[in-house]
């Protein structure tokens, strides 16, 4: 399928009300500065709808974006390195208007089309100390696309969630809207020490389109359920766990496959808001999570040992965070030491699946209902995973990028 987006417009959009001298310098917090150079992506597809035909639709959106942006102000900012600080100076951030040659269907109708949602996305745009990019792509049949793409150094999936709700609702309501997001406070729940991002095993623009390919694996709650009612061990383990763990033996079995067999590492991010002692706010911004790593114990083991394995790490990792306040000397020292990985050896292999399940993406609403499918947005790293609710919320999207040769190895992997 050929597919050609045309830009219509571009510019950039400033908070409405100026952010006041008072908070233009935004520092940033240590997990801040820890996150990997990269952005975090996402798009929403939205069905055909009366109002896409609207041609104010983009102004409308433009103009509920400079409100949003008012409560939103270091994302219209610009980063400064050199003093690991947001300049809140509301040059604004970069919103382009294109359409697309196909209709929406085409892109839902086949998974294999997963290969497309980064063209819906930005994602060149988040450069030159800009933070945020946005992209509304109109398709033939009166579809719509929004691609959003932040800097990791200043957001995480769940302020980017949280931002997305909240413009939603500004664009679609006319009066004031009561925001509920708790600010930007990385900065003063875990403060910064201008650290040096986390090193990732990046990919080259050129190896990204020759040599990797992403797939979108689909678990439905009915197929969850009964992987769970089939397990010998009766494992307590949430659907993000079991996928985790097929997913992961499957990539254990690459590389038997490859005659490479490696120590494997499973590395989760986890969300720090509501779950220390000292609660942080639901809908706090920035950069709020730690890492939870999980070595297999060996290359022969099962998915129910890697499920077992990674619920009960995850489940002592919480624990020992809903222990202390994170405020505290030990609260600051336990997040920015889960950043360190125990015992690696230089063979090992280390992979990342990220969960953004329970994210309410699929509740975004701007007036024109809600989106008919979500999707991540890639990083050219090495050995990364997203996990996504599907469009009910009790399944699971999982997107995986693997060299292309090693496709059916991983395939065949799934089926043992």
């Amino acid at each position: 399928m050929a597919i050609n987006i045309e830009k219509q417009s571009n510019k950039f959009v400033k908070p409405l009300v100026p952010t006041p001298p008072t908070l233009r310098r935004y520092k940033t917090g240590f997990i801040d500065e820890l996150a990997p150079s990269m952005n975090v992506s996402i798009v929403l597809f939205f069905s055909k709808n009366n109002n896409n035909h609207n041609p104010k639709l983009v102004t409308g959106l433009e103009q509920s974006l400079a409100k949003t942006l008012t409560h939103f102000y270091p994302l219209a900012g610009r980063y400064i390195d050199e003093t690991c600080t947001t300049d809140c100076n509301d040059e604004g951030v970069e919103f382009v208007h294109a359409k697309v040659n196909i209709k929406l269907q085409d892109i839902l109708a086949n998974e294999a089309n997963v290969k497309f949602v980064d063209e819906f996305i930005p994602s060149k745009a988040v450069t030159a100390n800009i933070l945020l990019a946005i992209q509304a792509t109109m398709f033939e049949c009166g579809g719509a696309t929004l691609g959003v793409s932040v800097a990791h150094k200043i957001a995480d999936a769940s302020t980017l969630s949280t931002f997305l709700n909240a413009w939603g609702v500004v664009n679609r309501e006319a009066n004031d809207t009561e925001f509920t997001n708790s600010g930007f406070n990385s900065s003063l729940l875990f403060p910064g020490h201008c650290f040096k991002p986390i090193p990732a095993q990046s990919i080259s623009d050129e190896d990204m389109s020759r040599k990797y390919v992403r797939l979108k694996l689909s678990f439905s709650e009915d197929a969850i359920s009964e992987m769970k009612a089939k397990a010998i061990s009766k494992g307590q383990w949430s659907k993000v766990q079991l996928v985790t763990a097929i997913i992961w033996k499957a990539l254990i079995g690459v590389d038997l496959a490859n005659n490479n067999p490696r120590e494997s590492i499973l590395l989760q991010p986890v969300n720090l808001r509501e779950k220390t002692a000292s609660l942080i706010p639901k809908h706090c911004c920035g950069n709020l999570w730690g890492f939870c790593a999980t070595k297999a114990a060996g290359i022969d083991e099962s998915t129910e040992e890697l499920a077992d394995h990674l619920t009960d790490n995850v489940k002592r990792t919480v624990n020992n965070f809903s222990k202390v306040n994170h405020k505290s000397e030990e609260g600051q020292s336990m997040v920015l030491n889960s950043f360190k990985l125990p015992n690696v050896m230089e063979s090992s292999k280390v992979i990342m699946l990220t969960s953004w399940c329970k994210f309410p993406f699929y509740e975004v609403d701007f007036g024109f209902g809600k989106p008919d499918w979500v999707a991540p947005g890639w990083v050219p790293v090495m050995n990364t995973g997203y996990l996504m609710d599907d469009e009910g919320g009790n399944g699971v999207d999982a997107h995986i990028l693997l060299e292309a040769k090693d496709v059916p190895y991983f395939e065949k992997a799934l089926q043992v």
